[in-house]
């Protein structure tokens, strides 16, 4: 049935309010990006960012059975382009401009989990929040995070694609 010609068309939803990748789409993209798989198990993609598991061995330790700081660094650089792949789909061409990171806690040797957030997707920058956990299964675990990060993208290389749009918690533009 076609609809009266008065009828305004159907409004196609803002890019900030879909996922372009899902988790076996940026599994696929990470493991062909990079070359290898990845040893991270995607938990999540949703509107309200990206949440990852990876297991720790004693190959990611530090003196004093802590996690060391580049496997933490790693994880937040990892974990943050995935949240902004799920928002602009495969661009391998966005780099990493700035990764700012506070150590928060002495992290476990237990799974890491890495949640990370777009707070902005602009024309040439785009800037995710992170948090890192050790979640030992404990309920609190996921509670206070060992570890804190923004990460800055560089997407000049991608062109004049990407529309600016300020993120919100549940996907809103602000």
């Amino acid at each position: 049935m076609t609809p009266p010609p008065d009828t305004p068309p159907p409004e196609t939803p803002p890019p900030e309010t879909q996922i372009l990748m899902d988790a076996p789409a940026l599994d696929a993209f990470m493991a062909q990006a990079f070359g290898q798989p990845l040893n991270w198990t995607i938990e999540r993609v949703d509107l309200d960012g990206v949440r990852v598991r990876q297991p720790t061995t004693q190959a990611q330790s530090r003196p004093g059975g802590t996690v060391s700081g580049p496997t933490l660094m790693a994880m937040a650089d990892g974990v943050a382009y995935m949240a902004l792949l799920s928002r602009i789909g495969p661009a391998a061409l966005a780099v990493t401009s700035n990764l700012n990171i506070n150590f928060l806690r002495r992290p476990r040797l237990v799974d890491l989990v890495t949640d990370a957030r777009p707070i902005k997707i602009g024309r040439n920058l785009a800037v995710i929040e992170v948090s890192l956990f050790s979640d030992g299964g404990q309920a609190e675990d996921l509670q206070k995070p060992v570890a804190h990060a923004t990460v800055t993208y560089s997407l000049t290389l991608l062109g004049s694609s990407i529309q600016s749009r300020t993120i919100t918690e549940g996907g809103t533009q602000v």
